[in-house]
């Protein structure tokens, strides 16, 4: 029986996460839920899965799901709130499996901590691994933690890693759908509002993912983490656009062989590898092969997605550039969302906070949040 800490328990992988303890019930059990904001979520995740110890964002929230567990007669679960809580539902000392899938760096401390207690990661946050993958991963080294990711495309490639040695790798290969606007007019682009944006072709995500597909940042994030996840320069991971997102990815070898991963469009599948890994389960989540019959791939459109050119320039920079690449982006989508700033104006934002980023390398998880904090505010102050 494997004890999972939820990090993001009321979000859609969170969610995925316990449909998956669901089916499986012999195989895994709730130890704590980070829950974030959302009340009622976390108060009937809290009757139905019984975990010791619940997180909230605020003492505010903390005190309310306190107060309606009482009135409903259940006892035996500890309520904390806020970054202490939890990094404290991330390194509660009974649980065996952290699935980290709270956005953005919010929750980068606790993936921190519960790597230095020794516990598996299962990452759905590649916010973390952008802005502080140069410390996890010395830290997971040192402390023999596997970071097994849950993003479909970087799940993808650990699966295609798993038949070759790191040696014998050429380029890495992750896929993207191109988004609603992969075939839009160029002069269209300025009147794109943020209702157009939110429809992915493929996905069902939140709010501020479904932007960075729009625009192509969510893959240069991902680009970020592969170089971290995989230890590979940049030169090596490579974006090709596949509308069908049939292939989630692709891994090619210097012997001019290259594997791919195909499965359903269904994140439960690359949670569930993740928790289960080395083993593979028989799961219900079959793909049909007739979707195989027509596959297209193309070089992405720099000029149409400029946040993926920008993605890689940080890439190769590393450090500061990459925290503030994210940073900047999340305060540029708030903003698009808000009718603020028009589309074009994320990546135009984002590349006037990395101009004014100096080269640095952090070395603590302090020092990420400080340089994540001046990125915001540089881009507040430009967007003001």
């Amino acid at each position: 029986m494997k004890r999972l800490a939820i990090l993001g328990s009321t979000g859609s992988i969170g969610q995925s996460t316990l449909s998956i303890v669901e089916q499986f019930p012999d195989r895994y059990q709730v130890a704590t839920l980070a829950a974030g904001r959302n009340l009622d979520e976390a108060f009937a995740q809290a009757v139905r899965w019984r975990p010791r110890l619940v997180s909230l964002a605020t003492e505010e929230l903390a005190g309310q799901l306190s107060a309606r567990l009482e009135q409903a007669g259940i006892t035996g679960i500890d309520v904390v709130y806020g970054t202490a809580g939890t990094v404290a539902c991330a390194t509660w000392p009974d649980a065996d499996f952290v699935v980290s899938a709270i956005v953005g760096v919010a929750g980068l401390e606790a993936t921190h901590a519960a790597i230095l207690a020794g516990k598996p990661i299962g990452l759905a946050n590649k916010e973390c691994m952008v802005a502080a993958g140069e410390i996890l991963t010395v830290a997971a080294r040192l402390h023999n933690v596997p970071i097994l990711p849950i993003d479909s495309e970087h799940n993808a490639v650990h699966q295609c890693l798993r038949v070759g040695q790191h040696a014998e790798v050429k380029t890495i290969w992750l896929t993207a759908s191109g988004g609603p606007f992969r075939q839009l007019p160029l002069d269209q682009f300025a009147s794109i509002t943020p209702e157009q944006a939110l429809k992915h072709p493929t996905w069902v995500m939140g709010r501020r993912i479904t932007i960075d597909s729009a625009t192509m940042l969510n893959k240069g994030l991902e680009v970020i983490e592969a170089c971290r996840l995989f230890d590979v320069p940049p030169s090596q991971v490579k974006v090709t656009v596949h509308p069908q997102s049939t292939v989630h990815s692709l891994v090619e070898y210097v012997d001019g062989s290259i594997l791919a991963q195909i499965s359903v469009t269904d994140m439960r599948l690359p949670i569930l590898y993740a928790l289960a890994y080395p083993e593979r389960p028989v799961s219900t989540l079959t793909f049909d092969l007739a979707a195989l019959r027509h596959l297209d791939f193309e070089p992405p459109d720099f000029e149409r997605f400029p946040c993926l050119r920008l993605s890689f320039e940080a890439a190769r920079k590393g450090g500061a550039h990459c925290i503030a690449l994210n940073a900047a982006d999340e305060v540029a989508v708030e903003a698009f969302l808000a009718r603020r700033i028009p589309f074009m104006g994320i990546p135009r934002t984002i590349e006037k906070v990395l101009a004014s980023t100096p080269e640095a390398h952090p070395a603590t998880i302090a020092e990420v949040l400080a340089a994540d904090q001046q990125a915001r505010q540089t881009a507040h102050a430009l967007l003001a």
